[in-house]
């Protein structure tokens, strides 16, 4: 069985070395002293390591069963989740008055990336219940906050998002579901919705579901959505629970990974809603939700690629495979271990060279919204909003990348699912699908963020790294060559497919569309890149005030510096691909394919 160990050390370096925390300006920041997230991080490790990664393989061999309209999910997760609960990891970074502990999502991200990698299927029952609980906090009156946050917050109940419907999924101006008004304020839901993760299970005694309708009478189309929440039991007054609302369990859905979690149609016949945010202004309200949701999607690609590479790095360690062509480096044994062959030192420095980058790219990102959320700063707002596709996209494609390098390792063993290296690799492979497909983020990157206020926030992003590398030019002659050098290669392509796409964009959309997922890749590349020259120089500060821990920082360099040499060039490529333009691309019949 697969095994977990959480990156405590790694985490920390991030947050003390290359964010550095506790010097930041940020409201909440100056508390997060290295012993106060060392201790965190340690116990979330545990619980993560010891209880939660043992039940992956068992949410992914049992699933969940529909029985009598009642989810029942895998053995151990009811008493897990109790276990999550009572650690009041659920409300890490919500606020204290719904029974959070208040603390900046740069915390939440980094706790959250270690239970995704222990048992994303598990973890996604919080994870819903999180966006559901920020899109209420952010939207909803104080008496829906009052009556729902507490314990959502605890997740004594939980929540989901519904969108798609069966005829519609990013297109949600097609939507049916239908809402109408009562003489109470309230309003009657009928309709259909699929896809919802945490739909309905055994673990919360209720669950609060945010679905998006159509008000009768209201406009058509997008502009005609509204978003209400609709409880599986009514709650009273009093805060107590009252009848079964008239929302059901359609099916469970039969995918290809994440088993553990309870896919479900839910089937809305006359169900009691009430209205969050304003009257057909349902997306906006749903955004807050979707977007802290592409966030953690993104975590999930990361977590899927580290969990695979742990396996497979421990795995090449052991399996005994041919011999060195240098020569025998275990002359006692049959074979040398597989780790000895350059190929697979290279698929394992591919995998160690993203996961440790999209680690770096995701807290980065988080610290952006603690700065847009604490510090109200709307340059960071804007620059994280670019960002968001960008990290769902990349992150989500190349982390299932990740695991399939990690399966191949394992050779045949790794298409067996005893060794459940399978379950990683269909377990990612969701996240380049849901919260927005990845062509469908490429083309928000491309057609919307690009030009978002002007413009004003990728041109933020290009003076970042500019500023970056004429700050530490010339200081270290190894440092110029191995980072910054081809920082600002990879920097230039970006910035000449943008130009590409505004001189060529206006003139023929497709131009800029057809060049829309490699430009999301190249984005994705340069965003690593920064992250790697700016721990590549953390580690060079490190090792210059006299660490004792100089394996760390020396083998951090090393693996900067093979993403610098052999992923970072891939801007090239994208940028080549980006000039082409639209007409090879376009240039079928669609009868013609």
């Amino acid at each position: 069985m697969p095994s977990y160990t959480a990156p405590t050390k790694d985490l920390q370096f991030v947050l003390h070395n290359l964010l550095n925390v506790t010097k930041s300006d940020i409201p909440g920041y100056n508390e997060l002293e290295p012993d106060f997230t060392s201790a965190i991080l340690e116990e979330a490790g545990k619980l993560t390591s010891s209880v939660l990664a043992p039940l992956n393989a068992v949410g992914d061999k049992e699933g969940c069963r529909l029985e009598n309209g009642i989810v029942y999910t895998p053995k151990g997760f009811k008493e897990a989740f109790a276990q999550v609960k009572e650690g009041g990891w659920t409300g890490l970074d919500m606020p204290e008055k719904y029974g959070g502990q208040n603390m900046p999502a740069v915390m939440g991200s980094a706790v959250g990336e270690m239970f995704s990698a222990a048992n994303q299927a598990f973890t996604m029952y919080q994870g819903l219940t999180h966006g559901a609980a920020s899109a209420i906090l952010a939207h909803g009156t104080d008496a829906q906050k009052d009556t729902y946050l507490p314990n959502m917050v605890s997740c004594d109940w939980t929540g989901t998002m519904n969108l798609t419907e069966p005829h519609c999924g990013t297109d949600l101006g097609m939507m049916r579901t239908k809402a109408e008004p009562q003489d109470d304020g309230s309003y009657k839901l009928t309709g259909q919705k699929i896809f919802i993760s945490s739909g309905e299970h055994d673990m919360a005694d209720n669950i609060i579901h945010l679905v998006l309708a159509k008000i009768v009478g209201g406009p058509e189309g997008i502009k005609g959505v509204s978003l209400f929440i609709v409880p599986k039991f009514i709650v009273k007054d009093d805060g107590s629970l009252g009848d079964r609302n008239g929302v059901t369990v359609g099916k469970i859905e039969e995918k290809m990974g994440i088993h553990g979690n309870s896919t479900c149609v839910m089937n809305y016949d006359g169900a009691t809603g009430y209205l969050l945010g304003e009257e057909h202004k349902g997306m906006r309200a749903m955004f807050t939700m979707m977007n802290e949701a592409r966030l953690g999607v993104g975590m999930q690609g990361l977590a899927q690629a580290d969990v695979a590479y742990q396996n497979a790095l421990d795995y090449a360690k052991d399996r005994l495979q041919g011999r060195a062509v240098t020569g025998a480096e275990n002359p006692d044994g049959p074979a040398d271990p597989l780790i000895v062959h350059p190929d697979i030192r290279r698929s394992l420095m591919d995998q160690k060279s993203f996961v440790e980058g999209a680690r770096a790219f995701i807290l980065w990102g988080a610290s952006l919204i603690d700065a847009a959320h604490r510090s109200h700063d709307k340059d960071a707002d804007g620059l994280v909003s670019l960002m968001t596709p960008v990290i769902k996209g990349f992150l989500t494609d190349q982390g299932y990348d990740m695991t399939v390098k990690a399966q191949q390792v394992y050779g045949g063993h790794g298409y067996i699912e005893e060794w459940g290296m399978s379950q990683f690799t269909r377990d990612a492979r969701i996240a380049q699908i849901y919260e927005g497909a990845n062509g469908v983020q490429a083309l928000d990157l491309v057609g919307r963020k690009l030009a978002q206020d002007g413009g004003k926030h990728v041109m933020a992003f290009f003076d970042m790294v500019k500023n970056f590398i004429k700050e530490n030019a010339g200081q270290d002659e190894g440092f110029d060559k191995d980072f910054l050098d081809p920082l600002k290669a990879a920097s230039k392509d970006l910035q000449a497919a943008s130009m590409y796409f505004m001189q060529n964009g206006v003139k023929n959309p497709n131009h800029a569309l057809a060049g829309s997922n490699d430009f999301m890749h190249m984005f994705g590349h340069v965003c690593l890149g920064l992250m790697w020259a700016r721990m590549g120089k953390a580690s060079m500060d490190a090792l210059a005030g006299g660490t004792s821990d100089t394996t760390f920082y020396e083998t951090k360099l090393a693996t900067g510096r093979y993403y610098m040499a052999r992923q970072l060039p891939a801007t090239a490529l994208h940028l080549t691909r980006i000039q082409s333009g639209a007409d090879t691309v376009m240039a079928l019949d669609a009868a013609n394919f």
